[in-house]
């Protein structure tokens, strides 16, 4: 991995900063892995724009951090926004998929192993989902998967080209239920504007909730867009496919009898 990919965030001076200047909280610039994933890759208290994630702050078992130690050289960069990444290269010329916030990352590392002809390229900011993926990839022998640590609007706006993705994997995202944050939503015009720019002709965009207001929310603004158009023949909602594995938490939802909404469409060839 390039150096410049793999930054490290700037420690905190010695000395009193000047007056009224901006101090970021600790925990936001010293890395818990100096090797490893940075706090705030890309500076975000910088960037005035509103987030569609929240940083979580949760304990790393031993073997995600010992992963993070031997793996994050090798499979996982930060999202910085210095450099526009070349994706053959990273990939070694398979084509890519970017999965924008994976979790722990069962399902990702399910469908790694599944398809070993497509790259991954899994972007988070959780400390130990990032560690516990690339445990399963190395355990798996997946060499497809490769990990972002950040903002993935960064990463799309900033350090990926043109047409460059085969697809693009939001799967659960927050639904920020409360009608006041649901400028928060990450699905929303200006995203897929963006997405678009991103995605190949004819590549696809595969979106999935268990909150049906964000579903329908969904199914409008893409119905909408003139970037992509649905899938689906009857222009609503998909059954999951094949290749999306079933979650132990999507199965306690169901089990609870929650509706799972799947969305599949394809960047247009204008």
């Amino acid at each position: 991995m390039p150096e410049s990919l793999n930054p490290q965030s700037p420690r905190l001076p010695d000395t009193a900063p000047e007056a009224g200047s901006y101090v970021p909280p600790k925990w936001r610039t010293e890395p818990r892995f100096p090797d490893g994933p940075s706090p705030d890759p890309a500076g975000s208290h910088h960037e005035r724009r509103i987030r569609s994630f929240q940083p979580r702050r949760s304990r790393v078992t031993t073997g995600q951090g010992e992963a993070l130690k031997r793996l994050w050289g090798t499979w996982g960069f930060d999202i910085d926004g210095h450099d526009v990444l070349d994706l053959k290269a990273l990939f070694d010329g398979l084509p890519v998929v970017l999965e924008i916030g994976f979790g722990m990352g069962e399902a990702t590392a399910q469908m790694a192993a599944a398809d070993p002809h497509t790259g991954i390229l899994a972007a988070d900011v959780h400390t130990p989902g990032q560690g516990n993926l690339l445990a399963l990839a190395e355990r798996g022998g997946m060499t497809n998967v490769r990990v972002a640590n950040g903002d993935a609007i960064i990463l799309l706006r900033e350090m990926l080209p043109p047409d460059s993705l085969a697809g693009l994997r939001v799967y659960f995202p927050d639904p920020w239920p409360k009608a006041r944050h649901h400028k928060r939503r990450l699905i929303q015009p200006e995203f897929l504007t963006l997405a678009a720019t991103r995605l190949a002709p004819g590549a696809v965009l595969h979106c999935a909730t268990d909150w049906e207001p964000y579903a329908e929310q969904m199914l409008e603004v893409l119905t909408a867009h003139p970037d992509f158009e649905n899938i689906q023949e009857d222009g609503g909602y998909a059954p999951r496919p094949g290749f999306r594995p079933l979650t132990r938490f999507e199965g306690q939802g169901l089990d609870k009898g929650h509706l799972v909404h799947d969305l599949l469409f394809r960047r247009t060839q204008n």
